[in-house]
């Protein structure tokens, strides 16, 4: 069975809580607080697998949890961190919020190990919290909450060609010939319900790969017969073949079936719609005359409009060679880079988003000359934040924006240069 869609629930771990202890050794009757740091909860991780073609193990378990930290110990014992948790998928899976269905991570191009929730950082113990005022103090920092997400698995065939063209008008086939795929084909529409990738190797050239969609049908952009489920495996194409039943073999119109499929494509997605494209006209061998062949109907009405027409027979490869060199041609053209999907939902921002309406401070320290900005808020989406990435960063700067914390600062009298410090954290200001 091919799976290419699965619906999953992802926690991390708790970071474990900090420990309320004091040192009770003999002769020493005032001994100090002595509570150890709880460790850091488990991440949840993702990373490609290239052995993996399928989703099909998400279907079967559709709840993934991260070990939490365990809590400090006495005589500053720190707690243990939490395991993370790997899930593998396979490459081109594009790893959603379920329910908005916007992309998280798309698993392509260099995006091979991601971490996707941070776990809670574990709680300080109350060692930290001594000061020449409270020698004794009876509390200690509890360890972070769990994120948890609810996701949408999709995996997007990742292939150079996508072949595209009503059921039957042998895809399947023309697939079978240039490729080392084994499509099973039939005589009967719809025959092929899963996405099959070939590799084709041509002399003189690295070769590409290349995907039959199963076979559209009009409304498939609307999702009538699956075809949400078929058109998603086309968006990473650089350059599409169109395959028509040149021959007419059932009674239909190939001028019409090219414009019906790609009113299709362009209703589901109009960037794929724009994508060099190439019609290979199938089934010559079963046209008797070729000086009054409906190619050349094909002809007159599309490569006018740039969109050059191959006559082949997937059945004897007449044509076949021509038409793939010219494909390799077009890629050339196109280039290398991977279509990666871009990121719309951040998990950092909804984690900072639950801490809104929390307290925070902003602070000269003339001692240290330092602006000190702190908050339970603050500090949770610190726990969150990846600050080494631009994107993580900017969301940083906007949180501090959205929040009033900058113009805080500017109330301060901060000037270009100045230290600020966000727990452990330090950064020069500029606007």
């Amino acid at each position: 069975m091919f799976a290419d869609r699965a619906k999953i629930y992802v926690k991390s771990g708790k970071g474990g809580d900090g420990h309320v202890s004091f040192r009770r050794e003999k002769y020493v009757p005032a001994g100090g607080p002595d509570g150890g740091d709880g460790g850091k909860g488990g991440d949840v991780i993702f990373m490609v697998d290239q052995g993996l073609n399928t989703l099909i193990d998400f279907r079967n378990v559709r709840k993934y949890k991260a070990e939490d930290g365990e809590p400090g110990g006495k005589r500053n014992c720190r707690g243990k961190d939490g395991g993370d948790i790997v899930l593998r998928v396979p490459p081109g899976t594009v790893i959603k919020e379920a329910g908005s269905g916007q992309v998280i991570v798309d698993m392509s191009g260099e995006n091979s190990r991601v971490v996707l929730l941070k776990g809670g950082r574990g709680g300080s113990g109350n060692q930290h919290y001594a000061t020449s005022t409270m020698q004794a103090p009876t509390y200690a920092q509890p360890g972070r909450p769990a994120r948890e997400l609810e996701l949408l698995l999709e995996l997007k065939v990742i292939a150079d060609v996508g072949l595209v063209g009503l059921p039957n008008v042998g895809k399947s086939t023309f697939l079978a010939w240039v490729t080392n795929a084994k499509p099973k084909i039939a005589n009967y529409h719809f025959t092929t319900l899963n996405p099959n990738l070939g590799v084709v190797d041509l002399d003189g050239t690295k070769g590409f790969v290349i995907a039959d969609i199963p076979g559209l049908i009009e409304g498939a952009s609307e999702g009538v017969g699956l075809g949400h489920e078929f058109l998603r495996h086309i968006e990473r194409t650089k350059v599409i073949i169109h395959i028509v039943d040149a021959a007419g073999t059932e009674g239909r119109d190939p001028v019409a079936d090219i414009y019906a499929i790609n009113r299709e494509l362009d209703a589901y997605n109009p960037d794929i719609a724009k994508r060099p494209q190439v019609i290979a006209a199938n089934k010559i061998d079963v046209i008797f005359d070729r000086d009054d062949s409906p190619v050349n109907a094909i002809k007159a009405e599309f490569e006018p409009k740039g969109i050059p027409v191959y006559p082949i027979s997937a059945v004897s490869g007449e044509g076949v060679r021509e038409l793939l060199y010219h494909v390799n041609g077009m890629l050339e053209e196109v280039g290398d880079e991977v279509t990666v999907f871009e990121q719309e939902f951040f998990p950092e921002q909804a984690a900072a988003a639950d801490g809104l309406e929390e307290p925070y401070t902003v602070e000269y320290d003339a001692s240290e000359d330092e602006y000190v900005i702190e908050g339970p808020s603050i500090e949770k989406m610190l726990g969150y934040t990846n600050l080494e990435s631009e994107k993580g960063f900017a969301f940083f700067q906007n949180f501090l924006k959205t929040r009033g914390i900058l113009e805080k600062l500017e109330q301060l009298e901060i000037q270009d240069g100045d230290t600020v410090r966000i727990y452990g954290h330090s950064f020069d200001y500029y606007k």
